[in-house]
């Protein structure tokens, strides 16, 4: 699905007219930098959990060997920005700022790695939107369909989930995504505050992973009120430097 979504929307959106080095943040198993690979850039990923990292490694076996891709197995705060390695053309994060804490602090921490004139890909599901609490993940059947009610208060929420059924580690995981869900609005704020510039933007009525998920055509949304579009885009994509 990363792979489809990446070469048919993200890299378009893009419009890059050059090889470039990218590096993908979150990447899991790399079926987004697989995409960037496979257009001829080079790249690194980088990823917190040990096992889908491992992962990625044995879907880029034939691009690592070749020079033209790394897998690290690390926190991004834990790496030598000094290291011309870690310089970076296009930082890549496709459905992972929703999942990092201290977003303002971490933005800041992406200008140590980008060359000059480099530049932030994200594309993410707005908090307030129907699914925003990634509660399709849940096992219940009924609530892994019912929108919106992520956006409960926090007592109320977890009681629901234990009531439908739902393990502790599945509770653990949407309450954290409580805690660190983003409305455009927020991401904007810290963009502002790190003196970043968005290059463009798309806001999707009908995320392109949907395409994948539900056979459902991407939709566009040409009507995006400030505060009230977070409940009703599925995705937003926004570049910027």
């Amino acid at each position: 699905m990363t792979y489809w979504v990446a070469k048919n929307h993200v890299i378009p959106f893009l419009e890059i007219k050059e090889k470039i080095h990218v590096c993908e943040i979150g990447c899991g198993e790399a079926g987004v930098l697989k995409a960037f690979l496979d257009e001829g850039h080079t790249g690194v990923g980088i990823e917190l959990m040990t096992g889908r990292a491992a992962l990625a490694k044995i879907n880029l076996k034939e691009e690592i060997q070749l020079g033209r891709a790394e897998i690290i197995n690390k926190n991004i705060y834990d790496l030598d920005e000094k290291d011309p390695k870690f310089k970076f053309d296009l930082i890549v994060l496709k459905d992972v700022i929703e999942h990092i804490p201290d977003q303002q602090r971490f933005i800041f921490k992406l200008k140590d790695l980008l060359k000059e004139g480099g530049t932030v890909f994200f594309g993410y599901p707005p908090w307030w939107m129907p699914f925003g609490g990634h509660q399709q993940v849940c096992n219940n059947k009924i609530l892994s369909k019912l929108p919106w009610f992520h956006l409960l208060p926090v007592s109320i929420y977890a009681s629901i989930l234990k009531i439908g059924g739902e393990s502790e580690s599945t509770i653990k995981e949407l309450l954290e995504i409580k805690e660190t869900g983003i409305t455009i609005e927020k991401l904007k704020s810290y963009l502002k505050k790190a003196d970043f510039n968005i290059k463009k933007e798309k806001h999707w009525l009908l995320n392109p992973i949907y395409v994948v998920k539900f056979n459902l055509k991407p939709i566009r949304s040409l009507i995006n009120i400030p505060y009230l579009r977070n409940f009703y885009i599925t995705a937003h994509y926004v570049w910027f430097g």
